[in-house]
């Protein structure tokens, strides 16, 4: 029993490394080579969330947001670990407690099943929209106003800045609100498509469990 555990746990550790070096391979591939701005450097945090819960899906954000920490030296950068953690928290309190499976229900239960389920997606996506831009908002202002540790690079958001400070808004408030129209993409990237990787994470897992 106890070898069992120990092995099972070996291989949920595998898949977290796996999982970080997947966030960190999709988010260059999607900015670097698709040339889209987005932040989706979460997709496989939220996958392993969905399927394996709270401290896998914890220990796959810290690993995700460790090695770019590390590689840009920015003291500043490495508090917006706290989004990702924000994100991972709100995936696991609201995730699904069951699957649909088709063929097992009738079809008034299934549609009934299915809008069950993209509804609590969808609200999951509002509000790990509307946490993570406040909160990047947030240790944005204060990596970059208290601390005078601003990123060492330029990101999707400075953009909507430049027009927002015309406004004669607050700075915190510029720093959130030029996150919304970014955040409302990325996260539909991300909840959407981290539910649909997890489906797969956990066929695949079930597999090596039974090989």
């Amino acid at each position: 029993m106890l070898q069992e555990k120990s092995q099972k746990i070996i291989k949920l550790s595998l898949f977290c490394i796996l999982a970080a070096i997947m966030n960190i391979l999709f988010s260059n591939f999607v900015f670097n080579f698709l040339k889209f701005p987005l932040y989706v450097d979460t997709v496989f945090s939220a996958a392993i969330t969905f399927a394996f819960g709270l401290i896998p899906g914890l220990a796959t954000a810290i690993l995700s947001w460790l090695i770019p920490t590390i590689y840009y030296s920015s003291y500043g950068y490495s508090f917006y670990v706290l989004c990702s953690i924000a994100e991972v928290l709100i995936i696991c309190a609201l995730k699904p407690s069951h699957e649909v499976h088709q063929g097992r229900e009738d079809k008034e239960k299934m549609a009934a099943a299915y809008a069950s389920l993209a509804a609590r997606l969808m609200v999951m996506y509002i509000l790990c929209a509307a946490a993570i831009s406040t909160l990047g908002g947030i240790i944005n202002y204060v990596s970059d106003i208290l601390l005078e540790s601003p990123l060492p690079f330029y990101s999707v958001e400075d953009t909507f800045k430049l027009s927002l400070l015309t406004s004669n808004l607050p700075i915190l408030a510029v720093n959130i609100l030029s996150r919304i129209q970014v955040n409302i993409v990325d996260r539909f990237i991300v909840i959407f498509g981290g539910y649909f990787i997890s489906r797969g994470l956990k066929k695949l897992v079930q597999i090596w469990t039974e090989s």
